[in-house]
């Protein structure tokens, strides 16, 4: 775990949070952008959250069908808010 923690800048890290925690962001929007898989979410998050955080995370992600593609409603095509900015490669990009 503690390479994983290593290969990523704060801001980095806070982001990978940020998305696991978001509901229509799928894990595989994450692997994605960070290369990190599902189970690698998961330890990552409980490393840096609190362990009831954590537990309260895991059970609304198991609790969740747009955290994965497979679950996920076809009507669904983003993974986003449309009020949030537009991200590009991990970055925000400007208005």
């Amino acid at each position: 775990m503690a390479l994983l923690l290593k290969e990523f800048s704060p801001a980095e890290l806070d982001r990978i949070i940020e998305m696991a925690w978001e509901d229509r962001t799928p894990f595989e929007a994450i692997r994605h952008q960070f290369g990190l898989t599902e189970e690698s979410v998961k330890a990552t998050m409980k490393a840096q959250l609190k362990f009831s955080s954590y537990k309260r995370w895991r059970q609304r992600v198991e609790h969740c069908r747009t955290k994965h593609l497979k679950k996920r409603d076809d009507s669904i095509t983003r993974f986003r808010c449309s009020r949030q900015r537009a991200i590009s490669g991990n970055r925000i990009s400007k208005r």
